[in-house]
This record gives structure tokens, C-alpha cells and sequence, in this order.
């Protein structure tokens, strides 16, 4: 086998055979590849593309790259669930506790914010002493005690993706279906789920700013899935505005609290208990109601029980921000758009987030909502609350809301959360 011959043939548009890709990628992961041939041939799949034989094999290849984690001896079904991400999608929170509230182990490997996403594990750092990191063990024995896990992939897991990942991410070769297929499924498929639900976001503060994108992308992970003999759904959800009303690491931990205790945001809600049912359905818990549950409050307990379990005080108050500021409404009306990209770019800007990922995060900075689109306002109303703990970066994050908010004279049509559910 040949490097400059692999990307020769992918450059030129011949698809690659089993061997071809399952060569490149071992060599790159033992170092026998250099990382500039990587690239070439990631561009080369960027423009050409992958037909379903190649991606199976190379998703294939990337988990057959590390370990696989055993959850066989997990008592209950196991279901996780991944979103692509979005600005104040804070679901997996709540979702992880009511899933198992309802019979079903969760085993919520998350990742970190980059840009204007936010990342589970950033959310819940802000817990005091909760740690991210368990070991194989942990996780099984925590899975088979309170059915909870949200904690952090082990680095053996598909490490193929995970350098190939940072690759994507300085080349220009990030928005490529085939390529973002198999990074999220590599992952999520080693992590030894039984069966997996995909939120995939669709809209401007999503990565997929279409539907027909976001539809490619849902249908060829779900096909991925089934593949690998892990039933898949995916859910399409809209994320042209923020979930809920807070973005920001604290801020979204305390309305997930809320939304636990039976109260919260209504979109919120809908979507914890839209891929909840999902969830369940997929391990034949078919006589769970979520929405049942979550409204009695009776997922709080398990959250309680997992933070504290990885060494948080879920009694502990959150730090919170001393300087807040107000963004006001510059006329009386409707609120008929409240940008995601733009509030979550402030939210990022303001220390929510982190620009590599090696910066850290704050836990208190963050933008609320105080009003969503379809509510009234009055010129003068705070429609926005900036929480701010570095007012060095206050003026960046207001250029950022420029444009944001819409107030105009009737209300929006209503556009529903769900946009589709495709099932295997």
C-alpha cells in the first residue's frame, strides 16, 4: 500500500477498496502516515465524496482504531442519544436522568463547546466537584446503579477521529456529510450503546443550515448505524433560535434543574420528551410516559443521584454573574426572530465558550432570553440579559447581537420543534 497512491485515486474520483481505507487509517493511528498526506486525502473525500461501501468501511476502520467499551454488563437496555448541536441546547441534562427514570441506562458520553455550541461537559463543570472523567468500570457500575452516566469519552475510543478531527478543523474540510457521518458515529458506536438517537439541528444556529443537509446527514448516519447492528433514529429539530431562554454553561444547568422539577421552558420540554419517547421506543419500553415523568418531577432524584455520584454537591449553589446588563427593546411589537448564531456567538464571546480547545470556559457568563419570539414587548422592556464576569468582552458580544432581534406588529407563523423523525 501506498499513501500518494491512495489520494491519488480519491483525487481523481475511483472509490477506495476495503483495504485501501483500512490501511491509510491504521497507518495514520500508528504515526506511519504523515499528517500532509492525511489532509490531501481529506480533501480529496471533501470534493469526491464517499459511496456507502467506502463510509461503512472507514467508520468501520476509525472504531476498529481503539477501544470499544463493554456495557454488557449493564442490567438495563442502553440508549444514548447525540445532537450535532445548537445554541442553548442544554437537552441532554434533563434528558439523561428521565430516560432512566424510565427504565432505560444512559450512557452520555459528551464532549466540549467549540465556537458557538455549547458542550455538555462545560455545563456541568460549573457543578461544584462533579468530575467528567470515569473509568470503564465506573461508568458500568454507575450505568447499573442509577442508569445515568453524562461524562467524558476515554481517549481510546476511536482516536482515529479524534485526530483526524482536529485535521478537519484547520484544512477546510469540516462541512462534508461523509466526514461528519462517520466522526459522530465512530464515536458514539465504540462507546457500546445498544441503540442510539440522533438530534440533528437544522437552522441558523445549527451546522446544518438547511433541511435537505440535515436530511442527508440524519439518513446517512441512521444507515451507519443499522450497519453496524445499532438501531438508530434521528430526530430534525429547528434551531433558528436559542432552546429555552439561557445559554451559557451555570445559566443552562439551572434551567435544566427547573425542567426536572416539572417545570421549565416549553420547548425545552418538548424536545426532552420528544427524543425521550424515542429513546425508550428503540429498547422496547414502550409503556413509559416521559412526559409524565418529567412533569412529576420524578427524573430529579436521578439527577441528584448522578451528579453526586461524580463527586458534585447537587445542592451546592451555582456560581453566578455580579455584572449583568440589559438589552432592550427598540420599539413596541412582536418579537418575530431572536437569531441563534448571533446569541450564541455573544454567549461565546462573553466567556461561554472557547475559541480552541484548550481555552478555558467561564460559568457564569451567558445571555437569557427574557423574551422569545411570538411575546410582547414594550419599547424600553430588557428583551435580553447579558451575563457578563469580564466586561473587557461586553463590546464584542454586543457587535455580535447587532441584527439579532426582530420586533415586528403581528406574530410569526408558528414553526414546529420537530421537524421529522426518521427511523431505521
Amino acid at each position: 500500500m501506498d499513501a500518494a497512491h491512495i489520494i491519488r485515486a480519491k483525487r481523481d474520483g475511483r472509490a477506495l477498496t476495503d483495504e485501501e481505507i483500512r490501511w491509510f487509517l491504521s497507518s495514520y493511528t500508528a504515526d506511519e502516515v504523515a499528517e500532509e498526506q492525511a489532509s490531501a486525502l481529506l480533501m480529496a473525500i471533501f470534493f469526491q465524496g464517499m459511496d456507502d461501501r467506502e463510509l461503512d468501511t472507514w467508520t468501520g476502520a476509525m472504531i476498529a482504531s481503539g477501544d470499544r467499551l463493554d456495557l454488557r454488563a449493564v442490567s438495563r437496555p442502553t440508549v444514548d442519544k447525540h445532537s450535532t448541536g445548537g445554541v442553548g441546547d442544554k437537552i441532554s441534562l434533563p434528558l439523561c436522568p428521565l430516560v432512566a427514570a424510565c427504565g432505560a441506562a444512559v450512557p452520555q458520553l459528551s464532549g466540549r463547546g467549540l465556537g458557538h455550541t455549547g458542550g455538555t461537559l462545560d455545563k456541568m463543570e460549573s457543578i461544584a466537584g462533579w468530575r467528567a472523567h470515569l473509568s470503564p468500570q465506573e461508568i458500568v457500575d454507575q450505568l447499573d446503579r442509577i442508569g445515568a452516566v453524562i461524562c467524558a469519552a476515554g481517549a481510546g475510543l476511536a482516536p482515529a477521529d479524534r485526530r483526524l478531527y482536529a485535521l478537519r478543523d484547520v484544512t477546510g474540510t469540516v462541512e462534508s456529510i461523509p466526514l461528519i457521518a462517520s466522526s459522530i458515529m465512530s464515536k458514539k458506536l465504540a462507546e457500546g450503546t445498544s441503540a442510539l438517537v440522533l438530534d440533528v439541528k437544522v437552522g441558523s444556529g445549527a451546522f446544518m443550515k438547511d433541511v435537505g443537509s440535515a436530511r442527508r446527514l440524519a439518513e446517512t448516519m441512521v444507515r451507519l448505524g443499522t450497519a453496524e447492528g445499532v438501531p438508530t433514529t434521528a430526530v430534525m429539530s429547528r434551531m433558528d433560535t436559542p432552546l429555552g431562554r439561557a445559554c451559557g454553561n451555570g445559566l443552562e444547568v439551572t434551567e435544566s434543574v427547573e425542567v426536572l422539577a416539572g417545570g421549565g421552558p416549553a420547548d425545552v420540554v418538548e424536545l426532552t420528551v420528544a427524543l425521550a419517547r424515542e429513546m425508550l421506543a428503540l429498547v422496547g419500553l414502550h409503556d413509559a410516559d416521559p412526559g409524565a415523568v418529567l412533569a412529576a418531577g420524578d427524573a430529579l432524584p436521578v439527577w441528584r443521584a448522578l451528579v453526586a455520584a461524580q463527586g458534585g454537591d447537587p445542592d451546592a449553589p451555582l456560581l453566578v454573574s455580579t455584572d449583568v446588563r440589559a438589552v432592550r427593546a427598540q420599539r413596541s411589537g412582536v418579537v418575530t426572530m431572536l437569531e441563534a448564531l448571533a446569541i450564541g456567538l455573544a454567549a461565546w464571546r462573553l466567556g461561554a465558550g472557547r475559541a480552541r480547545k484548550e481555552h478555558p470556559v467561564s460559568p457564569t457568563a451567558g445571555v437569557v432570553c427574557l423574551a422569545k419570539v411570538g411575546e410582547t414587548v414594550e419599547e424600553g422592556q430588557p428583551v435580553l440579559e447579558l451575563h457578563v464576569d469580564d466586561p473587557d468582552r461586553l463590546d464584542a458580544a454586543m457587535e455580535a447581537l447587532e441584527g439579532a432581534i426582530t420586533i415586528g406588529d403581528e406574530p410569526p407563523p408558528p414553526e414546529p420543534l420537530v421537524i421529522d423523525i426518521l427511523r431505521p
